[in-house]
């Protein structure tokens, strides 16, 4: 049963992340079609998302070790 529920919380993840790629290429081509600034996807929420996630995960993992 424990297996099963691990399977779950993966699928989940993995479902979360890709919403959150295409809700993010979605901006980089509104961006691109309204001739917008590079970084103008950043900052939209998807992308700040991510760049949060890149920026807290490694900290957290650090912090969990100690």
């Amino acid at each position: 049963m424990a297996e099963v529920v691990n399977i779950i919380k993966m699928v989940c993840a993995l479902v979360a992340a890709i919403l959150t790629g295409n809700w993010f290429m979605a901006e980089v081509r509104g961006a691109k079609i309204r001739r917008e600034p590079w970084y103008r996807p950043y900052l939209s929420l998807p992308g700040m998302m991510i760049i949060l996630f890149f920026l807290f995960v490694p900290v957290i993992l650090w912090l969990a070790q100690r």
